[in-house]
């Protein structure tokens, strides 16, 4: 006969109840927890989604500009009346290229330019041609001056109203006074478009061009090389001199306040906002040394003094990420400790610090603020030949279209913004795959 084991307090042959520890309620927790989490994330989705959206549905037309395919006739008369190019060829740049694109587009319309009838047809077809058709065909002439009295298509750009018009950006059942296009002018753009006289082609010129007060021939050329002037002074100054930092600092340094200070104080500087490093490059750049405004190297120097920080964070991060085993081991075999930093810490390290200097780099590649105060908001039209000519950046030139009134630069905006989050994307994605490829798990 076996014994029942009673608890004191029950009756004899009863089960002990079950002692609530709570863990349904920790659970139910955890499972909140999670929803919190899943929500967060979400929303954070959602957010981007919404950007992107709104900065690709605005700015995807911008990769396509509106072109017309026209007959166009150097004529000498316009060109050189005087028949001097051969003694002064100068006479090639100063003659009247527009009034060889409104002909031609006036001969594919039809339309006599001599008939006095016909001045108000001929000013609104002369508005619907770009006037950056001055420097395509002046440079077609100069390029070629045996041109002069023959007639070639030519493909010239569309003025921004017909390039808005054309892409459906301008509400054209408005009434007439209301909008910068006539019924006229669509009626011409409509019939162009069955001919294939008009079309949409891709537009190398945002890419090609610099600072335009006309959004038909504005573009980032100017700009995007001045971000890589600046992005390579960056890597040039700020690799060498955070890495030379975090190594004394991690590895050679004494520990002690003074140690202690400048770490306290390198981790502040990271958090300084941008705008007072372009402060301090106003004052010792350009105040002091003399340096000239609107130039990548001191866009690139105050950059540097801004990117310094994020650099020796991650590379002290990468060396402390390497176990104390490797260091002993190289000590232990007779290494001096400069060649088991040298030799053996630094090499496991390299993926980190890659990582932290494009990171940097991609950092420095989307300020705007300290460079609006060494004045790069110039209006640079022509390319740098150096880091000392004048240029803008990138995010320079966003902030520049923003401001603009006109209804093409809107396009243009939104179209730069998604060439600069694709430089960013690529360095972001680099370092990702730098980070896997090269890192080691200890």
């Amino acid at each position: 006969m076996s014994d029942v084991t009673t608890t004191p307090g029950l009756v004899s042959g009863t089960t002990q109840p079950k002692r609530d520890i709570g863990i349904k309620k920790r659970y139910a927790a955890e499972r909140r927890f999670k929803l919190y989490g899943l929500l967060a994330i979400s929303i954070g989705i959602l957010f981007l989604l919404l950007l992107m959206w709104s900065v690709i549905s605005k700015g995807y037309t911008a990769f396509q500009q509106t072109a017309i395919n026209l007959p166009i006739t150097f004529s000498e008369d316009i060109i050189d009346p005087k028949k001097e190019r051969a003694t002064n060829p100068q006479v090639l740049m100063m003659a009247n290229y527009p009034r060889l694109a409104r002909d031609g587009l006036l001969a594919e319309l039809g339309i006599d330019p001599t008939d006095k009838k016909n001045r108000k047809l001929v000013r609104a077809a002369g508005k619907m041609v770009s006037a950056g058709s001055r420097v395509q065909l002046r440079e077609l002439v100069v390029a070629d001056p045996s041109l002069i009295g023959k007639t070639i298509p030519v493909w010239v750009l569309a003025s921004g109203d017909v390039d808005s018009a054309f892409k459906g950006q301008v509400d054209l059942s408005v009434e007439e006074k209301r909008r910068k296009i006539s019924d006229q002018q669509v009626a011409w753009m409509n019939q162009l478009a069955e001919d294939g006289t008009l079309v949409k082609r891709f537009n190398t010129g945002l890419f090609t061009f610099g600072a335009s007060s006309r959004p038909e021939t504005a573009g980032v050329g100017v700009a995007i090389i001045g971000s890589l002037y600046m992005m390579l002074i960056v890597l040039v100054l700020a690799l060498p001199i955070g890495v030379a930092a975090s190594i004394y600092l991690e590895e050679f340094a004494p520990k002690n306040r003074w140690t202690d200070m400048i770490e306290v104080n390198i981790n502040n500087l990271a958090a300084v906002p941008s705008i007072v490093f372009g402060l301090l490059g106003l004052a010792v750049f350009i105040n002091f040394a003399g340096l000239p405004r609107s130039a990548s190297l001191v866009g690139g120097l105050v950059l540097t003094l801004m990117t310094l920080p994020t650099i020796i964070i991650a590379t002290r991060a990468a060396l402390k990420a390497v176990p104390p085993s490797i260091r002993a081991a190289a000590l232990g075999v007779g290494a001096s400790r400069t060649q088991m930093v040298f030799h053996h810490v630094l090499p496991l390290a390299a993926p980190g610090i890659l990582t932290g200097t494009i990171i940097g780099l991609a950092q420095a590649l989307g300020e705007t603020a300290p460079l609006l105060l060494i004045g790069m908001v110039a209006f640079v039209v022509g390319y740098p030949s150096s880091p000392m000519d004048p240029a803008t950046a990138l995010p320079v030139q966003i902030f520049m279209w923003a401001n603009e009134a006109e209804r093409g630069f809107v396009e243009r905006t939104s179209g730069a913004i998604i060439i600069l989050l694709g430089f960013l994307a690529v360095m972001n994605i680099t370092a990702i795959l730098l980070r896997r490829r090269f890192e080691r798990r200890w």
